[in-house]
């Protein structure tokens, strides 16, 4: 293989406060996926570190220039963020690849630009964040300033790390809050690039702080801490029930961005080539580690023998392989222990008697190391499996059938998830009837996985609630002040 190998391992810091901390607890260790070899090693932050984050961010927002720094210039900082993003994409992709095991292809042709994009568009809405005025009875003058939250958490994944953050860094810090980031203790890397980065472009210390750590104890340090005024979070559903059974004691504001299973769902009368297409990218893109992934793929029975021949087909081409080699579209997952989790789902669906029709078992890479599946097609599943019902987070999906319209709906809408759906069809009635009645955040039509950083994002359901990019995220960002003027 032809991977990116440390000539060392590298030792770690956390940013806090504008200053690079070793940490005072333990350290873990960080892996490439694609070689199973150790390649960083990061401190798990306490809760001394979690409160010195606190502290330098409460400070930045209270008594440091942030808090008095006019939206304007703060939309320039944050765009002068996103231009040196841009500039060292190519770096920040390649530690992509490294540390979570996607494709250079993804990183660094949908990962960066993204990321980029959503700084630049929150930079532009930092000095159009506006109050009203309302027209209340008597002789008022009365209205609204939207003020910033204060100090927010951001809790991300590691499927999406650097992209993940952006979603929750910009527009928090357009609304003129302070962050701390905890990124997943699998994929640190590019979150403590990017304080570097942070840093080297003026953000004042303490505006925006990245600590390391494990979920159980740095994460949840961070939620309970009194003085985190709001958690973002985007992960497990699992996870995300604790954050708001932990965030309680404080009545903290939380936004949660979650689980799903989402359904593709192909109608006779869909162009079968595209939507073939759509679907492969759907379940496989990311390795199928993306919160979206059509999972659950839905085809018409008058069609179905055909259009699996032609999906097993374009699957089979999906050799696992170096992250690195420009050819390669599905890498490793994140872990090893993410690689256990999805084979124990394929043997799930191989007992309840759901045939594979390609896939199915752990690749063989380069030397044999590596968390590498094959990309796994079940067919005949019934809705009440495990494999139709949880979701796996990698690259298995699970073909179901339907006869109707109200019958898609139905079975589309059987999950405890909402978070996506996708569907085909040149029916453009069949199209906006489907959109209307299925439970989801995202529904696409004719296309599946695009995202952009106006179009607002989030779950219905048991897949969270609040919405990340678009103007809807500013909500989750800030709050109204109604302010009273008797005039009489």
């Amino acid at each position: 293989m032809s991977v990116i190998r440390q000539q060392a391992v590298e030792r770690k810091k956390m940013f806090v406060g504008g200053k690079w901390l070793e940490g005072t607890g333990k350290t873990f260790e960080v892996f490439n996926p694609a070689t199973e070899e150790v390649i960083a090693v990061a401190p798990d932050a306490t809760e001394i570190e979690v409160g010195a984050a606190v502290t330098a961010a409460r400070a930045a927002l209270e008594e440091g220039p942030w808090g008095r720094m006019s939206a304007r210039e703060r939309g320039r900082l944050i765009y002068k963020l996103a231009q040196r993003i841009s500039e060292k994409a190519e770096e920040l992709a390649r530690l992509e690849s490294l540390n979570n095991g996607k494709p250079l292809f993804e990183s660094s042709r949908v990962d960066l630009p993204s990321t980029v994009e959503c700084f630049e568009y929150y930079a532009g809405w930092a000095d159009k964040i506006e109050g009203e005025t309302i027209p209340v009875s008597g002789p008022y003058l009365n209205y609204t300033l939207r003020e910033p939250v204060g100090v927010v958490g951001a809790i991300v994944p590691w499927n999406f790390p650097l992209l993940l953050a952006a979603y929750k860094i910009a527009p928090a810090l357009a609304c003129g809050n302070t962050v701390i980031l905890k990124p997943a203790e699998e994929t640190p890397l590019t979150a403590l690039r990017l304080g570097e980065l942070a840093q080297e472009v003026g953000f004042p210390e303490g505006v925006f702080n990245v600590i390391t750590g494990l979920g159980p104890s740095t994460g949840a340090a961070l939620v309970r801490h009194p003085g985190v005024d709001k958690i973002a979070f985007t992960g497990s559903t699992s996870t995300g029930q604790e954050i708001m059974r932990a965030a309680a004691g404080t009545l903290k504001k939380v936004s949660l961005e979650l689980g799903g299973k989402s359904p593709n769902v192909v109608f006779a009368d869909a162009d079968l080539d595209a939507a073939v297409k759509g679907a492969v990218s759907g379940i496989f893109y990311g390795k199928g580690e993306v919160c979206t992934a059509g999972s659950r793929l839905l085809v018409e029975e008058k069609i179905h023998g055909q259009f699996m021949e032609k999906l097993v087909e374009r699957s089979k081409k999906l050799t696992p392989g170096d992250p690195f080699d420009s050819k390669t579209r599905l890498g490793p997952l994140v872990s090893k222990v993410q690689m256990e989790r999805v084979l124990g789902y394929i043997d799930s669906g191989k007992a309840d008697g759901a045939p594979i029709l390609t896939g199915g078992k752990r690749a063989s890479v380069g030397n044999g190391k590596g968390y590498f599946v094959e990309a796994t097609v079940f067919d005949k599943v019934d809705q009440n499996m495990k494999i139709a019902q949880e979701e796996i987070f990698g690259p298995v999906l699970a073909t179901l059938r339907f006869e109707s319209l109200e019958e898609a709906i139905q079975k589309a809408n059987a999950t405890v998830y909402g978070l996506a759906a996708g569907i085909w069809t040149k029916d453009v009635k069949k199209a906006h009837a489907f959109a209307k009645g299925v439970k989801a955040g995202t529904v696409w039509i004719n296309t599946y996985g695009d995202y952009d950083a106006a179009a607002p994002f989030g779950g219905y359901k048991m897949s969270g609630f609040g919405r990340d990019l678009g103007k809807a995220a500013l909500e989750a960002y800030t709050q109204t002040k109604t302010v009273w003027v008797n005039l009489g």
